[in-house]
């Protein structure tokens, strides 16, 4: 089977304001393979789901919101001669066919979260560079594939391996950019969570998604998520690519990845587990409600996999706070969704806030900020005007 996408270019729209300042305005593309998704970049291809679509439990494919770092994408992959190849500390070297995948292992599925760690960075304060994601870097899945540590057993990975690094077909524009290579520790590895995915949401990945394997690492933000996945190699010592030790940092033991402008932290470690979150799919922002009838507000709460408690609604700027509905459990590295009904009883803009709470007790803070605009958690609100 041979699978090909044609790579859009388009350009973001600018206007100015009456001060002549420019504004860059959302800019809505559909490239082939894909549904409507608001544009980042288009080299390498970044775009965002729009909100909408997380009114549903699962994230459609089509929609699901795409990341890449490198702008050397392959736009034609053929499944027939694709290999999957695992080499380093093992005692077999394999390469794997995706009929091999499908065939001489256990069929493995699990539902997860996948949220890109610059998730939502256009909304701190104040702002910081990258990609001025809103809430849509991120989507909600089934996903079918295999264990990696199936894998790891069957390539006789030897006792003593330190780590397993990942690498997939997108490659570097220049010579001095550094190659896409992530690593995980080799027991997080061999854990029987981690797996490599041929299938989400019961379809082929999308090319843009990944096709035709991705590594799926329940819990961690999508960093690790290798799309296109082609190499895999067990370590005997700690990997020190530019990916681990020099980008996607986050501030050493400090809980939310929290900094301030005029101290940034000392000690930084690679970015792993996702924050405790929660966020407002439905109303939109602004949006006029109708006055004294009951509402029903709609959102989302995730975490690592701890189990989202409870999530707390507040009209009144925090002081109180009320508790939403929570729906069905879809797994523990699903996100959950959650409902509120709000009746608002004057002709006013209110603006609602809200929290999550998982088993551990860890919930959100009232401000956040990074200098690298990861992990954005802080609690969220939501302006509606009531007439």
């Amino acid at each position: 089977m041979l699978l090909s996408v044609i790579i859009f270019s388009c350009k973001t729209k600018t206007t100015s304001d009456k001060t002549g300042s420019k504004i860059v305005k959302d800019e809505w593309v559909k490239p082939e393979g894909k549904g409507t998704l608001l544009l980042l970049t288009d080299r390498p291809p970044n775009l965002e789901t729009p909100l909408k679509y997380f009114l549903l439990d699962y994230t459609p494919n089509k929609v699901f919101f795409v990341r890449w770092h490198l702008a050397g994408l392959p736009t034609t992959i053929n499944a027939d001669t694709f290999r999957l190849r695992i080499g380093g500390n093992v005692a077999h070297e394999l390469a794997l066919s995706i009929a091999d995948l499908k065939t001489k292992f256990t069929r493995y599925t699990i539902t997860a979260l996948c949220q890109c760690a610059g998730n939502s960075r256009s909304f701190f304060d104040p702002r910081v560079a990258g990609g001025q994601w809103k809430n849509g870097a991120m989507g909600n899945a089934k996903w079918t594939g295999v264990k990696l540590k199936d894998i790891l057993l069957m390539a006789g990975a030897k006792a003593g391996s330190m780590e397993v690094t990942f690498n997939g077909l997108d490659v570097p524009p220049m010579s001095a950019t550094p190659d896409f290579v992530k690593s995980l520790a080799y027991d997080h590895a061999a854990d029987g969570e981690v797996m490599i995915a041929y299938e989400m949401n019961g379809e082929a990945l999308p090319l843009l998604n990944g096709y035709p394997l991705k590594l799926v690492v329940p819990g961690w933000y999508a960093t690790y998520w290798v799309g296109m996945l082609n190499e895999v190699q067990v370590q005997k010592d700690t990997f020190n690519g530019f990916w681990m030790k020099k980008a996607y940092l986050i501030p050493k033991d400090i809980p939310n990845g929290n900094e301030r402008t005029d101290s940034l932290a000392a000690k930084m470690e690679p970015i792993n587990k996702m924050d405790v979150r929660s966020i407002f799919v439905s109303p939109e922002p602004e949006q006029v409600i109708p006055l004294s009838q009951s509402y029903a507000i709609q959102g989302l709460a995730f975490d690592a996999g701890d189990d989202i408690t409870k999530v707390e609604i507040s009209v009144d700027s925090g002081k109180t706070w009320m508790p939403a509905k929570l729906d069905a459990d879809l797994g523990k590295y699903s996100w959950r969704r959650w409902h509120y009904n709000f009746i608002p009883m004057q002709k006013r803009m209110y603006h609602l806030q809200v929290k999550a709470t998982n088993a551990k007790g860890q919930t959100q803070p009232v401000h956040q900020w990074n200098r690298s605009g990861y992990m954005h958690n802080e609690i969220e609100t939501l302006s509606l005007k009531a007439e």
